[in-house]
């Protein structure tokens, strides 16, 4: 990845394995979206996505695929939730943990909604940075926040390019029960 700039490193591809599970035209929220790759990715895919970040520098580098989407300059750490009362299709979160968001990252969930989510665990502190533990996932502690939804695929463990520890979950917000099921293509 060297020599790329900002926001045209690749989609994850723990993220990009799950973009199936999106209806068409979905409404997409990326929290700590940076500069864009996976707010890049969702709208190159048609779909509408909300990138929050709070670094205006990086939400700027964005202008050049409105109307598709939309951004919101927030603290997430030091300020109110910006998205208080919407919800979305999809949340997306990569390499960000900060756990007093979980309560509105599930809120922010549409009745089907899909919640693609990945960042560094514990263990990571002997390869690298994040190391300090509020930056780190307990062992399991995805499965035990996504407890009120559908768990469609969990991973946690070692990848080695570039070397880290992770955890990562696809789980859906399961409807209400007069709505029909939601069929979970999954990959061959």
């Amino acid at each position: 990845m060297t020599g790329l700039l900002h926001g045209q490193t690749p989609t994850s591809a723990w993220v990009d394995r799950w973009t199936h599970l999106l209806s068409a035209h979905s409404s997409v929220l990326d929290l700590a979206c940076g500069h864009g790759r996976h707010v890049r990715h969702f709208a190159s895919l048609g779909h509408r996505v909300t990138g929050v970040d709070r670094n205006p520098e990086a939400l700027a580098s964005l202008a050049s695929i409105r109307p598709l989407c939309e951004t919101v300059c927030a603290d997430l750490e030091n300020g109110p939730w910006p998205l208080l009362g919407r919800s979305f299709d999809a949340v997306v979160v990569t390499n960000y943990l900060w756990r007093p968001l979980w309560p509105h990252i599930l809120a922010s969930l549409a009745p089907n909604g899909v919640l693609i989510y990945e960042t560094f665990a514990t263990g990571n502190e002997s390869v690298g940075k994040p190391s300090r533990p509020d930056f780190l996932l307990r062992t399991g502690e995805l499965l035990s926040v996504c407890q009120p939804l559908r768990v469609v695929a969990f991973e946690e463990g070692f990848l080695t390019h570039p070397e880290r520890f992770v955890q990562r979950i696809v789980a859906v917000r399961e409807p209400s029960p007069a709505q029909p099921p939601m069929r979970y293509p999954l990959s061959n």
